[in-house]
């Protein structure tokens, strides 16, 4: 008996903006966000880590908003603004973020890195926008302090396999501004 005829993969076509450039692109539907960064376009600071949404390593921006790339498929992004950590400066043009990883040392391997320093953009930007976590203690208050605790609960879906977490929050801290005046 003749095996059944295999059919193609439903595939989709649709524009992406990655980095502040618009793509269009061509994608398995079951292609993961994370996948089309790194695989398709070639994007590799992304890193994919545990593939399951447990480790923060894929984050990236959506929109502003951070996400786990990995937990997210292609397709549902169409239309939208990704930034990478690519997107989020480069040498010798670094963000105040990434000099503030550097310089506090708050890397080792480096693996996290690029979800670590994605992620806290995002986490800054929502206690700018005053939105609590489970750590906020005023969930009416127009600013939220940003003390050690508040960082490293909003940090806390990002790990760092090599325990760099105190020269993160610093590196955080450093760039955090008047959000950290309650600390």
């Amino acid at each position: 008996m003749a095996d059944p005829p295999v059919r193609a993969a439903p595939r989709a076509t649709f524009q992406i903006t990655v980095n502040g450039e618009a793509r269009r692109v061509d994608v398995d539907l079951r292609t993961t966000l994370l996948d089309l960064l790194r695989e398709t376009l070639g994007l590799s600071g992304t890193k994919k880590g545990c593939d399951h949404g447990q480790c923060g390593a894929c984050t990236v921006l959506v929109d502003g908003v951070r996400i786990n790339a990995c937990l997210s498929l292609a397709v549902m992004h169409e239309g939208q603004q990704v930034t990478t950590i690519e997107g989020v400066g480069l040498p010798p043009d670094l963000s105040p973020l990434q000099r503030a990883f550097l310089e506090r040392d708050a890397f080792q391997c480096g693996y996290c890195t690029p979800g670590q320093i994605c992620s806290a953009l995002g986490m800054l930007e929502e206690v700018r926008r005053g939105e609590p976590s489970q750590e906020t203690l005023d969930l009416v208050a127009e600013i939220v302090p940003l003390t050690d605790a508040e960082i490293r609960e909003r940090m806390s879906g990002n790990i760092c396999r090599c325990s760099a977490y105190p020269q993160i929050l610093e590196a955080i801290r450093d760039v955090a501004g008047p959000l950290g005046a309650g600390a």
